[in-house]
């Protein structure tokens, strides 16, 4: 069960549950479940946004390695219980960053956009600096 108070659709609450669960686990193994084919990604570091499903899986399951102590602080719903903000905080070496995660997700339970916001600067330039490693031959340039 979730730790936060929640306006949510059902389908959505249990999406949100299993990745709240590999999040917490930093195994993101299932998450092809609860994404739709065509979802999309919005990375803080690109306008672009990558897509579909593969792209988004593989940024998510990429990032989740990268962050260190990342931690959930808020859960935001929107009124028509598809639209969740999560806060948050990680490091990435000696960065610390705070962030928030904008997922929509459709009546099915699917994520269907992921949109990632980070702050200070200097955190997302070192996010910028490490994904771009790992990934810069993976995904297009933004």
């Amino acid at each position: 069960m979730s730790r936060f108070p929640r306006n949510l659709q059902p389908a959505v609450a249990r999406s949100l549950d299993l990745w709240h669960k590999m999040v917490e686990e930093k195994d993101l193994g299932e998450l092809h479940t609860i994404v739709h084919p065509d979802a999309v990604f919005r990375s803080p570091m690109a306008y672009t946004a990558y897509g579909p499903a593969p792209a988004l899986i593989l940024v998510l399951t990429t990032v989740i390695r990268v962050f260190e102590n990342f931690t959930y602080h808020r859960e935001l719903t929107s009124d028509d219980g598809l639209n969740i903000v999560l806060e948050f905080s990680a490091e990435i070496g000696d960065r610390k960053l705070k962030g928030i995660d904008l997922i929509r997700f459709n009546e099915d339970g699917q994520i269907i956009e992921f949109e990632v916001m980070v702050r200070p600067m200097s955190g997302l330039q070192a996010l910028g600096a490490e994904m771009g490693k790992r990934l810069g031959d993976k995904l297009p340039a933004g």
